[in-house]
């Protein structure tokens, strides 16, 4: 038997965090599995099995036993939930000690296509030039400027290798200089909680300011006054970002003047600024509603007296944005226009819609989704049919022009567009097959100039990828759009290939088309690779994400199915060698088709899964759980709780064979807390009727992003690629 004092003693860094209690609860947990937790060469051959102690809940009548409910602890110091989750880490740890040279080759092979030496193309703000250096084995930005896009004069603001040091997590936000240049503002998160700190830093003699500001959401705006700056501070238990906050430079933060509170929980709270510096926007964001309020920071009484006022008064499904041009503000909203419309009203007329005009017209089959503005010209990006496209309109004479790129399916990203005066367009382009390309595009000849392109090292050659477009139908008659791409010479068709099939499906993100290094190791070893473009989405507009949410959020489930089933069916795909990733709410997704379709897949791999739907959605002291009530509904509904509870992945687990599944989250996730997915894996333990591997791996130090560094991700990516080539091997 392992004594006590021997485990106090180990180097294992797991272990050494732990309490004593937990290292003893461990140790029992070690001995019933017969193992030595320092002996590397004697495997854990028997998962963790959690106890059960049944917590009852009782909603609209209904009755569920919770057999690990246990297993929550919001202070995240509980001595037998570390040990459990430390011996979890070991299980994984030892099942797949035969895959660490694997690991390792996939590791670096991603990190051999990486340019160490790599800078982020300039974008102007003020008088400066902003950028980013990556430098040889840093994991971290390094965040410079200069007074010209050549880089002259060029200084460095903020190295966050240096600031990283200290800490097994970090993380930046805003990297915001104060509109004169001297100071420098910047968020600091060393828990992966989102909760960030705010410091200030002198550029001139490069020293921090003897202030900062605690428990904030990272998301902050100057004054133009050079010594106010405006924040948003969190609710420590909700993490909701709610009331918005007026610091002055050198008064103690207890001082500070409550600007705006959010007193509506379903509502996020965002701070930006007009490009012409004149106001502040607080954002209201709900998944179905949205407003904003303006601080004037130029008016008679300065910065510090100025007060939010509403653009128009918050109305029930109204979503919009705004952007300011001289006397004008434009609004892209979708009153009146399910795929959005983009209006105008002069500053004079605020307050009512009436006097709104229309700019850009409502259309059905075309979504409006986003717009930049410059002193004479306004440019606007719509998606029709699945495809992006961009429109450059010059105001005064009304003459457009619709660029064009060249790959069938792609992403487009407006980015850099910071000021008024801008003559140029700043955009960054990819596809499956052309790494990340930076533009710029004449605003008056619409001439494009390639700014940068991402270098792929090695022996990387785009021509021999071949990316391809179509639609599966679904089971209801609805075409969903799959994106492909592999290899084109290790690419029969013929129903030989594995194939790993990718989805998110919620809170209409769209993933379109993009490149990636790390693909590219799959596709080099014969997979074809796939993105299931389904409801909950907006890949066809909004009606195709109201399709897939709330009531309909079974349609979800069910594209991804019916994706698969084609896919095999049409050859791009061994149906025994099908493999299927998602994480945070596509993490959902997966614990839902396992459910309902488990023997289509051989592999599964869920981050930071969001899997206990009903449980967590009935509890609103839970993180951001009442801002979700419009994407899920609200089980207190006996009409949504009956319906989530027919879906959700933690409820409906039942006794039957499921595939191989990896589960990965971090302890200090702040979207989808870690005793979702430790709960979902101690059940489906419990409850599957198969020899299936199943794992669960828990980073101690991170979030919901996973672990912060470039280099130290890519491990994550090698974790769940050698898993499924393992499992491939295995045949």
């Amino acid at each position: 038997m392992l004594s006590i004092n021997r485990t106090i003693r180990t180097t294992n860094p797991m272990i050494k965090k732990l309490t004593l209690t937990a290292i003893i609860t461990l140790i029992i947990t070690a001995c019933n599995n017969q193992i030595n937790i320092e002996d590397s060469s004697m495997p854990i051959l028997t998962a963790p099995i959690a106890k059960k102690v049944p917590h009852k809940i009782i909603t609209h009548d209904h009755t569920r036993i919770d057999d690990y409910y246990w297993m929550r602890d919001d202070e995240r110091k509980d001595a037998e939930i570390l040990a459990h989750l430390a011996a979890e880490n070991a299980y994984t740890s030892a099942k797949l000690k035969h895959t660490e040279a694997m690991q390792e080759q996939i590791f670096q092979e991603i990190k051999a296509r990486i340019n160490k030496d790599d800078n982020s193309v300039p974008t102007r703000k003020g008088n400066f030039y902003y950028s980013s250096q990556m430098q040889g084995e840093n994991e971290y930005p390094i965040y410079v400027r200069a007074t010209d896009f050549k880089g002259s004069n060029l200084a460095v603001l903020l190295d966050v290798n240096k600031l990283a040091k200290a800490h097994e997590y970090y993380q930046v936000s805003g990297i915001s200089p104060s509109p004169n240049g001297e100071l420098l503002a910047y968020g600091e998160d060393t828990i992966s909680r989102r909760i960030y700190t705010i410091y200030f830093k002198n550029i001139a003699n490069n020293t921090l300011l003897d202030e900062q500001l605690v428990g904030t959401s990272g998301n902050f705006v100057w004054g133009n006054d050079n010594k106010t700056i405006y924040y948003i501070k969190k609710d420590p238990q909700t993490l909701l970002g709610y009331q918005v906050f007026r610091h002055i430079l050198g008064q103690a933060q207890a001082d500070d003047e409550l600007v705006y509170e959010e007193t509506d929980n379903a509502y996020y709270t965002y701070l930006s600024k007009s490009k012409d510096g004149e106001n502040i926007f607080i954002w209201h964001s709900s998944t179905e509603a949205s407003g904003v309020s303006i601080i004037y920071t130029n008016n008679n009484t300065g910065d510090i007296k100025a007060k939010p006022v509403m653009f128009i008064p918050r109305e029930e499904a109204h979503e919009y944005s705004i952007a300011k041009l001289n006397d004008w503000y434009y609004i892209l909203t979708n009153w009146q226009a399910t795929n959005f419309r983009l209006m105008k009203v002069h500053q004079s007329k605020l307050g009512d819609k009436a006097h709104w005009q229309d700019v850009i017209p409502a259309n059905d089959d075309v979504k409006l989704e986003d717009f930049e503005l410059f002193n004479d010209h306004l440019v606007y990006q719509q998606r029709e049919n699945g495809i992006t496209y961009i429109t450059i309109e010059q105001l005064s004479t009304g003459k457009k022009q619709q660029l064009s790129f060249n790959d069938s399916a792609y992403s487009v990203e407006l980015y850099g567009n910071n000021e008024l005066d801008n003559t140029a367009l700043r955009l960054h382009y990819d596809s499956f097959t052309t790494p990340g390309t930076d533009f710029d595009i004449d605003l008056i000849t619409f001439e494009k100039t390639q700014l940068k392109q991402t270098k792929v090292l090695g022996d990387f050659n785009s021509k021999n990828y071949l990316s391809e477009r179509i639609f599966v139908t679904a089971r209801d008659g609805k075409q969903v759009p799959v994106s492909l791409v592999y290899r084109k010479d290790l690419f029969k068709k013929d129903g030989t290939n594995p194939l790993y099939q990718y989805a998110y499906g919620s809170y209409g993100h769209t993933i379109d088309p993009y490149f990636s290094l790390s693909r590219l190791s799959l596709l080099d070893r014969g997979f074809v690779y796939a993105i299931a473009h389904i409801r909950g989405s907006e890949m066809l507009g909004r009606p195709w994400y109201d399709d897939g949410k709330k009531l309909n959020k079974m349609n979800t489930f069910t594209d991804f199915i019916d994706v698969t089933k084609s896919l095999t069916t049409q050859g791009y795909g061994d149906k025994n060698k099908v493999f299927a990733a998602g994480g945070s709410a596509g993490g959902l997704l997966m614990g839902a088709v396992i459910n309902m379709a488990p023997e289509l897949y051989k592999g599964i791999s869920a981050a930071v899964p969001f899997v206990d739907v009903v449980t967590t959605m009935l509890d609103e002291s839970i993180p951001l759980t009442t801002n979700e009530f419009d994407e899920w509904g609200n089980p207190k509904e006996k009409v949504y709780y009956d319906y989530m509870l027919s879906y959700s992945p933690y409820d409906q687990i039942k006794a039957q064979d499921y595939p191989n599944i990896l589960v990965t989250t971090g302890l200090h996730d702040s979207q989808v807390q870690y005793f979702e997915p430790m709960k979902w894996v101690a059940k489906l333990r419990d409850y599957k009727t198969d020899d299936n591997i199943l794992l669960f791996k828990t980073d101690m130090e991170a979030g919901h992003g996973g672990a912060s560094g470039r280099f130290k991700q890519i491990h994550e990516t090698a974790l769940e690629y050698s898993f499924f080539l393992d499992l491939l091997n295995q045949e």
